[in-house]
């Protein structure tokens, strides 16, 4: 189901939670929504997922404007709804397979149906030997699978995923956000992810919407994103990337910082540049020093992407000659301050 929000605006008192936002979210697709504390995410997916009204503006599922339905329809657009919680949000008094069975349940299923499909749900997230399972014997990694098969209980059109895995270790973490995209696919569901990790954002979603102050700051696909930011709240995020010094346990993916000395440059780059010795090439063509203090390649969308933290040295003519050389070698050369 695709997803379209047009000039929403939203305030609470003299705070503008959200402020004019208009995004276009394809069906099945994951579309992350990552922005800093306070940027307005909470807010945009309570609108998004019709738990509030907007001020003004309008939200869409399909051709289907759906801020203004009756009690009755929101009640019946709401069940095709499925919500995960960073809390997890379930029931400490029941089991794990009737926490599933609640939305069941409140639709009147037939208790031999719900068991049936309990079942499913619970061998579809990989605990089918829990159903019995009490919730304070669980795992937090296996307590939001057990959310995650209550959320897709009503089999929902949509699924938003609020902050979904922030309170887990970085290794569950990985595993729920593969479970996501394994069900996104098999179920053709069309996935919002709201977070405050470019990590998230990176390891799951399609397409990503940047918030910044309660207005999108820069939106697209996010192999772009990576590769050529646009806003400096997007910058930041990139840059937090970064670990702060090598460390074997690391996995490939991750960026490396070993000087927070300089850094004056951040060149990205993507695809087959990624073996490319283009720095090399650059010293032997210019009389300038190339001294990097961060690196490392990511994979994004099946993509490699690369970035390179570095300080160019050399007389201003010559620096600005090497920074045309990489702009042509299709690097995007992003340039700060010295430190």
């Amino acid at each position: 189901m695709r997803i379209t929000l047009k000039n929403l605006v939203k305030h609470y008192g003299s705070l503008h939670a959200v402020s004019d936002i208009s995004l276009e979210i394809p069906e099945n697709r994951i579309f992350g929504i990552i922005g800093k504390s306070g940027a307005g995410k909470s807010t945009l997916v309570r609108m998004m997922s019709l738990l509030e009204k907007p001020d003004s503006g309008s939200v869409w599922f399909d051709d289907k404007r759906v801020d203004q339905l009756d009690r009755d329809e929101l009640i019946a657009q709401r069940r095709k709804i499925g919500m995960i919680f960073q809390n997890f949000n379930l029931f400490s008094s029941r089991t794990a397979g009737r926490n599933v069975a609640y939305p069941l349940e409140i639709c009147g299923m037939s208790k031999e149906q719900i068991e049936k499909r309990v079942f499913e749900l619970m061998d579809l997230v990989g605990l089918a030997d829990r159903i019995e399972t009490p919730i304070s014997k669980l795992s937090g990694g296996q307590k939001q699978r057990v959310a995650i098969a209550r959320a897709l209980a009503n089999k929902p059109d949509i699924l938003f995923c609020d902050e979904a895995t922030s309170a887990l270790d970085p290794q569950t973490t990985r595993a729920i956000l593969d479970l996501i995209k394994q069900i996104q696919k098999k179920m053709n569901l069309t996935v919002v992810m709201i977070t405050h990790q470019m990590e998230v954002v990176r390891d799951s979603c399609n397409y990503v919407a940047v918030l910044d102050e309660g207005g999108v700051a820069e939106s697209g696909p996010v192999s772009e994103l990576f590769s050529h930011p646009k806003s400096k709240v997007t910058k930041d995020f990139l840059a937090h990337l970064m670990t702060l010094a090598v460390d074997s346990s690391q996995k490939d993916e991750e960026l490396v910082r070993w000087s927070r000395k300089g850094g004056r440059y951040t060149l990205r780059f993507r695809g087959g540049m990624t073996d490319t010795p283009v720095l090399s090439r650059l010293c032997r063509y210019l009389p300038v020093e190339v001294n990097i203090r961060a690196g490392g390649v990511q994979h994004v969308e099946g993509e490699q992407m690369g970035t390179i933290v570095c300080d160019i040295s050399g007389d201003e003519e010559n620096r600005k000659a090497a920074i045309e050389y990489l702009v042509k070698q299709g690097i995007v050369v992003e340039e700060g301050v010295d430190e």
